[in-house]
Parts: C-alpha cells; sequence; structure tokens
C-alpha cells in the first residue's frame, strides 16, 4: 500500500499465487455455495501482487 497506494484483497493474492504455482493455505472461509461467483483480480493490482512476491524472494 505504502509504495503503490492500492489496497489489495486476501482473494488477489490467492489468485495471483495460484497463477504463478505457489502453495496456497487451506481456506477455512469457504463460500456456501459450490458455484459462487468470485471477482477476478485486476491487472493493476495483479502487477502489484508480483512485485510484492518478487520482493519477498517468493518467485
Amino acid at each position: 500500500m505504502k509504495k503503490t497506494g492500492l489496497k489489495v484483497s486476501n482473494l488477489y493474492i490467492a489468485q495471483v499465487k495460484d497463477k504463478r504455482g505457489l502453495e496456497n493455505r487451506e481456506n477455512y472461509n469457504l463460500p456456501k455455495l459450490n458455484d459462487a461467483r468470485q471477482p477476478k483480480c485486476p491487472e493493476e493490482k495483479e502487477k502489484a501482487v508480483e512485485e510484492a512476491l518478487i520482493y519477498l524472494q517468493m518467485i
């Protein structure tokens, strides 16, 4: 947030980690419906998350 000024949700971080093949923890807050819609991560936030993961040496 300090660098880009964007607030990024945990859902977006998990989507980027899935896209890059990183391991995710088990989610205990599952949706009640199996076909529940999830918003897709916007391009600018995806780039910010990838930069953060590179900074943290996860990718």
